[in-house]
């Protein structure tokens, strides 16, 4: 079983006198420990999908499936519950709370579960390891440069231990050679301790970080063998 099953997947939304369908009928599967990389033009619904895969937005039609979940049939608590144990998100600006410690940051959605302030602490701590900050977890967001803010918001992403991770253009915000620095971080979180990965992107280079590399165009998910090197049949 696929880790996560997208069959059917439709999403429309009325603009004025128009009926706009940035997805429809979508086929998707997505296995563990892969790094897929979507990308497609401005406007077709690739930050769409992502937030239908975190729960955040509901389908008009079709059903996804989490590691057996049907998250699509789960209340708005149940998704917010499920979102936080489950799925790390990692936005285009890294969204930290100002007035917040990295560490501080990063514990946040560890304080949803029921956890002992050890275990968190021990969480924290290895996650802020992992993107190399342990030597800035009582700095605040103010004394970090942008690519520290970015890795302190894949820290914040992977903290939960979740099943499966989303980002949105991570490093759509910074310059080139910050940019090469994410880029790595992500491959080597999904290499090294497996994370699965589905990371929207507008620039080939870090579209070619992808295990499978996808396109979105018309609605409908393709993998163009032929364009991006990869095998083919899924969309």
């Amino acid at each position: 079983m696929a880790l996560v099953e997208i069959r059917g997947l439709t999403r429309q939304f009325r603009k004025g006198g128009q009926t706009i369908t940035p997805l429809e009928d979508v086929q998707l599967d997505i296995e563990p420990g892969e790094l897929v990389t979507l990308m497609g033009p401005s406007g077709t619904g690739k930050s769409t999908l992502l937030n239908l895969i975190a729960g955040i937005d509901r389908p008009d039609a079709g059903t996804i499936c989490v590691a057996g979940t049907e998250i699509t049939r789960l209340t708005r608590t149940q998704s917010a519950d499920w979102r936080a144990e489950h799925l790390g998100y990692v936005f285009q600006t890294p969204n930290l709370i100002p007035v917040l410690t990295a560490y501080e940051n990063v514990e946040l959605p560890l304080l949803l579960q029921p956890m002992s302030a050890g275990e968190r602490r021990k969480r924290v701590e290895v996650a802020l390891h992992a993107v190399g900050l342990s030597d800035r977890a009582e700095h605040y967001p103010r004394q970090l440069s942008g690519g520290q803010e970015q890795r302190v918001s894949v820290a914040r992403a992977i903290v939960a231990h979740p099943q499966v991770m989303v980002a949105d253009e991570p490093t759509g915000n910074l310059d080139a050679a910050t940019s090469e620095q994410i880029q790595v971080l992500l491959q080597r979180l999904n290499q090294e301790l497996g994370i699965t990965l589905l990371l929207v992107t507008h620039d080939q280079r870090v579209a070619s970080l992808g295990t499978r590399r996808l396109l979105l165009t018309a609605g409908k998910i393709s993998e163009p063998g032929r364009a991006f090197g990869q095998r083919q049949g899924t969309g």
